[in-house]
């Protein structure tokens, strides 16, 4: 049964161009559905009607009667004075109006709230929910709870509605675009969260490994319909392509017919029999369906680039720091021709500062960024297009340049190109101004490349555009001769065009690793796997010792180690009773903010050494 159903809805902005019409489907209960469609064919529009934000223009949308529902968008709307914390908490849930005023009473330092926090923290699930708020925030990367959300910048306003999605009772979550603004790590996190997650998803993301990893079935918008396909997104891609390939067959059968219909019909006398009108009916509904999408020609190009001299850019030992935050601690490269080298690492780590370094936007403190004499640079920045508001969009590209040459050496117009990156000739004189946010971005990439440079600097291209754009675009870099730098959270994108990565760990240290993202994770595990190994083998080398110098009896204990199982005894009672002395205290809630903030830690305390003493006293008890 759906929870969720949408029956012959239709959408227009100007009464006559349809942007979708007559789509009809539903999400049932634990459905991940991933919503896929170019850039302007409504998904933005069509998630804001079932949200309820805007109503359709044909059909109606239906809720499952008590269905909590949550959305994240793109641009989050918060009480610009609220704090992170308030902000998180704006959910109806009981468990979560306890934490709240525990942690108020804490903060404040408030005995009298804080005992009767204490009691509203018998809500059941309270303390998990306590560790579980934290968890969520420290992963996106919001450690300052007190922080007004005035102060946020965009990225931490998406990240703090993402917390605040999380953390909520809702039994259907929209998603649109939950991936931007976060790092590699925190995607793979989140990307976990929502595929064991029992609710009911739909999300619209560019990122491909996230889609086929979350996604249980796919929603193709297209051509105003709608597709259904049962399977994650590689499973998407192979029924598309079946269906790409019937309809073309379907359209080139609909085309030769048309023809043979058209060569009767100027045949024919204009005093025409029922019959003839007939078949002049029907030749109406064969130019329709002829008039369907006809298969796309894929197109290559082998990208030009101005030619590179010796030397590239030569970076030597240098220093950056901002404030106590440590960018780059003795950094080095000599950049080579055609390097394809990826950018990852946790926000705020320094990788854009790194860009600006290389470009000579910002100083290094210390060290040298010296540019060969024919390097051109092309560099793509997270900042959006800004252009006059009459500006056409082939007279923006035409300002950078007119035309591009090929590695082939042909030569592209600005048009071409623009419909390669599928801006047809019936939009190219559409003002900028009236571009949708990732067709600003598809533009602004043009922008970069019709610079015809020989060094791409790319920060987080990604960002707000739709797969196909960036299939187009994986192609054209595949064929870049230059060199290409480029940050990123995609990871197939990286592991597509990169061969190894600049990987910023922190406190200015950064590791050069051979290989695309894909080895990097490998190699991680591998790492993890060893150290793990290790650390058993010093676990059990001294027992090993020990045994390889007997004679094949049962071991006996050493005088120390027999007055230390002794001791253990003793020590493993005291520290349990002072363990349920402090969970007695605890309970009665009698104290200061600063009692219980000290008991808690340790408890803490008290279960590790505990379980440490256990172990070892069960370690001993066996040669007892």
């Amino acid at each position: 049964m759906n929870i969720i159903s949408a029956d012959n809805i239709g959408k227009t902005f100007d009464g006559e161009r349809w942007l979708f019409r007559n789509l009809t489907f539903g999400l049932s209960q634990g459905e991940k559905v991933a919503l896929v469609g170019v850039n302007g064919s409504g998904k933005t529009t069509l998630m804001n009607i079932l949200a309820g934000l805007i109503p359709p223009d044909e059909g109606s949308v239906s809720v499952r009667k008590e269905v909590r529902m949550g959305y994240l968008t793109q641009n989050p709307v918060f009480d610009e004075q609220a704090t992170v914390w308030q902000a998180v908490f704006q959910s109806e849930h009981p468990a979560l109006a306890a934490l709240q005023a525990y942690e108020r009473a804490m903060r404040k330092g408030d005995d009298a709230a804080l005992q009767k926090a204490l009691e509203g923290m018998e809500t059941p699930g309270a303390w998990e929910l306590e560790y579980k708020v934290k968890e969520i925030l420290g992963k996106l990367g919001l450690h300052d709870v007190e922080q007004p959300v005035w102060q946020l910048s965009g990225g931490q306003r998406k990240r703090l509605a993402l917390a605040q999605l999380l953390m909520s009772e809702a039994d259907l979550i929209i998603l649109d675009e939950p991936t931007n603004h976060l790092d590699v790590d925190t995607i793979e996190w989140l990307e976990s969260v929502l595929a064991t997650a029992n609710r009911t998803i739909l999300l619209v993301t560019h990122d491909r490994y996230f889609l086929d990893r979350v996604a249980n079935a796919v929603l193709e918008l297209d051509g105003g319909k709608i597709y259904r396909y049962a399977g994650n997104y590689g499973y998407f891609l192979e029924k598309k392509e079946e269906r790409m390939q019937i309809e073309a067959a379907a359209v080139d059968k609909a085309r030769n017919l048309m023809r043979t219909e058209l060569e009767w019909i100027r045949r024919q006398p204009k005093a025409r029999t029922t019959k003839a009108k007939f078949r002049i009916d029907a030749f109406e509904e064969l130019k329709e369906r002829a008039a369907g999408k006809a298969p796309e020609k894929k197109v290559e190009i082998n990208a030009g680039m101005a030619r590179q001299g010796k030397k590239i850019i030569e970076v030597a030992h240098i220093d950056k720091v901002f404030g106590d935050n440590i960018i780059l601690k003795d950094f080095s490269y000599t950049f080579r021709r055609s390097d394809k080298i990826g950018i990852v690492g946790a926000n705020g780590v320094g990788k854009t500062t790194f860009l600006k370094l290389l470009t000579g936007e910002i100083p290094p403190d210390r060290g040298t960024v010296e540019m060969g004499q024919n390097t051109v640079i092309g560099y793509y920045t997270q900042q959006e297009l800004i252009a006059p508001p009459d500006l056409r969009i082939i007279d923006s590209v035409k300002a950078v340049a007119e035309v591009i040459t090929t590695g082939t050496g042909e030569t592209i117009t600005a048009s071409q190109l623009l419909s390669l990156f599928r801006f047809p000739p019936s939009v190219q004189y559409t003002p900028v101004s009236r571009l949708s946010g990732g067709e600003k971005r598809r533009l602004q990439l043009l922008h970069v490349l019709m610079k015809n440079p020989n060094f791409l600097i790319l920060d987080e291209p990604t960002n707000d555009l739709d797969i196909l754009t960036l299939n187009i675009l994986e192609d054209f870099l595949a064929n870049f001769g230059g060199c290409l730098l480029v940050v990123s959270h995609d990871r197939y994108f990286l592991d597509r065009l990169v061969e190894h990565l600049f990987v910023f760990e922190g406190n200015g240290i950064v590791r050069d690793f051979p290989g695309n993202y894909t080895d990097y994770r490998n190699r991680l595990a591998e790492e993890q796997a060893e150290k793990a190994l290790l650390q058993e083998k010093n676990l059990k080398a001294p027992l090993a010792a020990t045994a390889g110098k007997s004679t094949g009896d049962k071991r006996r204990l050493s005088f120390k180690e027999k007055q230390e199982y002794e001791q253990l005894e003793g020590e493993i009672a005291a520290l349990e009773q002072e363990k349920t002395d402090i969970e007695n205290l605890l309970s009665a809630g009698k104290g200061t903010a600063e009692d219980f903030a000290r008991w808690g830690k340790r408890l803490q305390e008290l279960t590790l050494l505990i379980e440490e003493k256990t172990m070892r006293w069960l370690e001993l008890a066996e040669w007892a």
